[in-house]
């Protein structure tokens, strides 16, 4: 390292790391961690063998944070012409136009963004040869806030998610579609389902949401599908928006713009039953522990087509 400048092997490539020593997440509160920008590129660099396979062929929104947590952040669609030309780049429709999405398919592009302080990879739910059809769907399960009722601790929030992911699972287990758990990092929790590619955006949003009305009509108490928060009381909100052409959701084992350095962490079932599993229980730290472990061994890779799923779906509304 030299002049603030530290050059990182990745993959068939060198990177260089400006200011490497730069605080991104601030410690001091609570028992936040302090980690600097060269920290983030370690953890990025190391955990890429698990990442990738996640990330290879989709389209990205950057989450930037150049002076660190404390500073201005901004969502990044468009790849700026200054990155390396061998970047990955997906061009996709938009309303009006194109925009050129960055694809990041190697260790270097990885290294490289967070040498951006992109802190978050928010991915798209399809690939960039077919964009118009998704490979995956994803339920978010969002909690009431605990400071919404006196009393309620972040635990007891996660307690609803947990309820809920098992219930979910238990109806999408009855529609034969295998899925798969991952801690946000934030608050929640994703459970996502492999798709075959064959239906679009509309549809996929739609079976979704009817599975997320189908769980809420079961326990109207706890549940809800209401998009206004002011409609939603203090039940746990199962979002199906993020199924839309051009929507995102954070990849797995993406880090997150909160204090600490929480990730987002894809966990086995039974792993969710553990009484110390939150939304935020890996950090930068000790993430890379946990991918491998390999915790979606047991998921089929193969996607499901939804027309054998709506039928039992169809069956099951009576």
């Amino acid at each position: 390292m030299s002049d603030g400048v530290r050059r990182v092997r990745a993959g068939r490539r060198t990177v260089e790391v400006s200011r490497p020593g730069k605080v991104l997440f601030p410690g001091g509160d609570g028992a936040a961690k302090e980690y600097t920008k060269g920290d983030l590129v370690d953890y990025y660099r190391s955990v890429a063998p698990f990442m990738l396979p996640h990330l290879r062929g989709r389209p990205l929104m950057l989450e930037r944070h150049p002076d660190g947590l404390g500073g201005p952040a901004f969502m990044q669609k468009n790849t700026p012409e200054h990155y390396p030309d061998w970047i990955t780049r997906a061009e996709v429709a938009k309303e009006g136009g194109t925009v050129t999405h960055t694809v990041c398919d190697s260790v270097a592009t990885l290294v490289y963004l967070a040498d951006q302080a992109c802190l978050t990879l928010h991915r798209w739910l399809s690939r960039t040869g077919h964009p118009e059809r998704p490979d995956l769907m994803v339920f978010d399960l969002d909690p009431p806030s605990a400071s919404g009722r006196p009393g309620r601790t972040p635990e007891d929030a996660f307690a609803a998610v947990r309820e809920a992911a098992w219930q979910l699972r238990e109806l999408l287990d009855e529609l034969r579609l295998p899925s798969a758990p991952m801690t946000t990092g934030s608050r929640g929790l994703h459970v996502t389902v492999r798709l075959d590619g064959r239906h679009d955006f509309d549809e996929v949003r739609d079976f979704a949401r009817d599975v997320a009305e189908l769980l809420a009509a079961d326990h109207p108490d706890r549940l809800t599908t209401a998009a206004r928060k002011k409609d939603r009381g203090d039940r746990l909100y199962l979002d199906v928006q993020r199924n839309g052409y051009a929507q995102t959701a954070v990849a797995p084992y993406t880090v997150r713009a909160r204090p600490g350095a929480p990730v987002a962490v894809p966990v086995s079932w039974d792993q969710l039953d553990d009484p110390e599993l939150g939304s935020r229980r890996w950090t930068i730290a000790d993430a890379v522990d946990q991918a491998r472990t390999d915790p979606w061994a047991g998921v089929p890779r193969r996607g499901r087509a939804l027309g054998p799923a709506r039928r039992r779906l169809h069956a099951l509304r009576g």
